[in-house]
């Protein structure tokens, strides 16, 4: 640190980023003449990763072995395994207990009725949150069932039941072990970098090759994509618990084991159930992708819809998805902050009303939906559907407004998105990592600028540079018209409460919509390609632009503000010389965000026909090429944690500047 101190007096900000930037331009004019390895990197010095991922994958399927039994026999039972609860709590809720299998298969015991589901929920609703809370899940419960989308939201919960507390336990374990071991906790920490910047259909070839297909194989992915944010969280809980605490279970005589269960664990419960409430909402995001490898369930429904371009029923599947997202979020947060109740006296009944409670409507509605049926299952009579009219307004956009679409369609194209893609096609991959290098240098030391070269370095060393750069393109057009129109409705909503409460419920909305759901009017309105991609990604990633600048401008304190009245500011002067600059640095965390949806969401637009990394990662999952799907997983990470380490680089720096602190 201090040499890099010595560097930046030694060399101002400007004339050095002014020496980098002239430099660049040199190596970009002249290597194609001077140094060709530099503007495309030698295919004679590739590294062949691809090739060997997939032989160790082929070496672990069929060669690996632990004497008694084979790897693969081994991913097989742990497939068995979680299949047993799945099942279970698939026949609880969906399928109700059968006996036998396939067509010949006989059910001996009905699943719980809509009645029993509903009921619950309102129970759990009121246990947590009160009358309020019953009130909006059992509203969010009744849109699945009228709307026709009860039976395969039941197959949705069952994945998510089964897949949440196992990856709650098995975040909370990790945790644990990098809370008490330094070198654990350094060993995982790229590992989880790269679990939730590697795009998920880059690791559903290799669970797809190793647990097979079906609801099993989803609960694997869904498991490894959950799991990273509960372990982080954990550690950082941990870390937080209060030292008196500490102190005090070692006055009291407690063991190691007795400290975390019993002290440690228990001080951190507000901030695990954020945890929780994580792998509950990213279960969620999974449901669609993991339908690809035979989740089924509502992603199956937003799928075959959206391979249908129906419009009408991919949108009534994605809100039954968002309803169900609401209330088990509202759910999990209201326990959240749930404090226990002191345990009262007497009998059962008393200690424990709200579970015999729902016991006792599980019974009486077992036993009135077989003299009833309509109260067993909802009568598809009473089924309601709004999937035709979206459909129709879709469709009477494009007969009517067709030639307008396609004139700013062919606009923007032209020039905008095609100028762009050839500028960052036509740059030396070199000049590139370097420049990269020399900002991470500038922003955060040199380990930060080896980090970002040799990042850089084996996105070209891959042979992923081409599409990395149309990755790029693609991202940051994306990005720019986000920030564009998520900064100005951050701000209106921060400067006036009536708007913040409706454009809240909007991107809450949108943060809880599948991703797949995006695509479908996209592609009916505008057909395949970049500006369709673009389209998809600005709608899904302008949601953290507008949520962070609301809370950076929030944020800033309210004596700074008056400060500024009084000095007899006006409240446009407020507004850009106090709290954006004070905001500056949650609004680059929304940019950084804003980048991380933007990556995410370009792989799935690689079905729109995009030509980038998305489509490598898919072309990949249809031919079950691990190797190859897992290299261009590994490209878009190395984007992503190159964007982040930047941008949040200059976050610490812009608060350092302003005097807020280095968090």
């Amino acid at each position: 640190m201090r040499w890099r101190q010595q560097g930046a007096e030694r060399w101002p900000g400007w004339a050095a980023w002014a020496l980098a930037i002239g430099l660049f331009m040199a190596l970009w004019l002249y290597c194609a003449d001077l140094f060709p390895w530099a503007a495309d990197y030698p295919k004679s010095l590739r590294i062949p990763a691809a090739r060997w991922i997939t032989a160790v994958t082929k070496w672990l399927l069929n060669d690996a072995t632990f004497g008694v039994f084979t790897f693969s026999e081994f991913t097989r039972f742990i497939a068995a395994l979680l299949d047993v609860p799945y099942r279970f709590v698939l026949s609880l809720i969906s399928t109700g207990f059968l006996r036998g299998e396939g067509s010949q298969a006989v059910q001996i015991l009905p699943p719980l009725s809509w009645v029993a589901v509903i009921g619950c929920g309102a129970i759990l609703g009121q246990r947590a949150g009160g009358r309020r809370l019953a009130a909006l899940v059992v509203g969010c419960l009744a849109f699945v069932l009228v709307f026709g989308q009860w039976q395969s939201a039941m197959v949705t919960l069952a994945s998510i039941l089964v897949a949440v507390p196992l990856g709650v336990a098995g975040g909370l374990l990790m945790g644990i072990l990098a809370f008490r071991h330094p070198w654990f906790e350094r060993a995982i920490r790229p590992v989880l970098d790269l679990m939730q910047t590697i795009p998920v259909f880059a690791y559903l070839v290799p669970i797809l090759i190793l647990f097979g297909f079906g609801p099993t194989a989803a609960v694997v992915a869904t498991l490894i994509y959950a799991m990273p944010p509960m372990t982080r969280i954990t550690e950082l809980a941990l870390r937080r618990v209060p030292s008196e605490l500490i102190d005090l279970g070692h006055m009291v005589g407690c063991t190691r084991r007795q400290m975390m269960w019993r002290v440690m664990v228990p001080a951190s419960k507000d901030a695990l159930m954020v945890g929780v409430n994580q792998v509950i909402m990213l279960s969620l995001n999974m449901v669609i992708i993991a339908s690809m490898i035979g989740a089924g369930g509502l992603g199956f429904d937003v799928l075959a819809a959206l391979r249908r371009l129906d419009f009408g029923a991919g949108l009534e599947a994605g809100f039954a998805i968002v309803a169900l997202a609401v209330a088990l979020d509202r759910l999990s947060q209201a326990f959240a902050h749930l404090r226990p109740e002191p345990l009262a006296g007497g009998g059962i009944a008393a200690r424990h009303p709200y579970l015999l409670s729902g016991l006792a409507l599980i019974l009486a509605a077992g036993l009135a939906g077989l003299a009833v049926p309509a109260l067993q299952s909802w009568p598809e009579a009473f089924e309601l559907s709004t999937g035709t009219f979206w459909s129709r307004v879709v469709e009477w956009i494009n007969v009517n407004f067709f030639d307008t679409i396609e004139a700013v369609k062919n606009a923007v194209l032209l020039n905008l998105l095609v100028p762009f893609k050839r500028f960052l096609g036509g740059l030396p991959w070199a000049g590139v990592t370097a420049i990269l290098a020399f900002a991470g240098w500038r922003l955060g030391g040199w380990r930060l600028g080896a980090l970002i070269a040799g990042l850089a370095f084996l996105i070209a060393a891959t042979g992923q540079w081409e599409k990395a750069t149309i990755t790029v393109y693609l991202c940051g057009i994306s990005t720019v018209f986000a920030m564009l129109i998520g900064v100005p409705i951050g701000i209106l909503a921060a400067e006036r409460d009536g708007v913040w409460t409706p454009v809240r419920v909007v991107i809450d909305t949108l943060q809880t919509l599948p991703s797949f759901v995006y695509l479908m009017p996209a592609v009916m309105l505008f057909r395949v390609g970049d500006f369709t991609a673009m389209i998809a990604v600005v709608a899904y990633a302008v949601v953290p632009a507008v949520r962070y600048t609301v809370l950076g401008l929030k944020g800033v304190d309210p004596r700074l503000i008056e400060a500024g009245r009084a000095m007899g500011c006006t409240r446009g002067q407020i507004l850009r010389r106090i709290k954006l600059r004070l905001a500056l640095p949650e609004i680059l965390l929304g940019l950084n965000q804003t980048v991380m949806f933007a990556l995410s969401m370009l792989v799935i637009t690689a079905l729109v026909g995009t030509r980038d990394l998305g489509q490598e990662v898919y072309i990949a999952l249809t031919k079950a090429d691990p190797g190859r799907g897992l290299v261009a997983g590994l490209a878009v990470a190395f984007i992503a944690i190159i964007t982040d380490r930047l941008i949040s680089a200059s976050a610490r720096a812009a608060r350092a500047r302003l005097g807020l602190g280095m968090t």
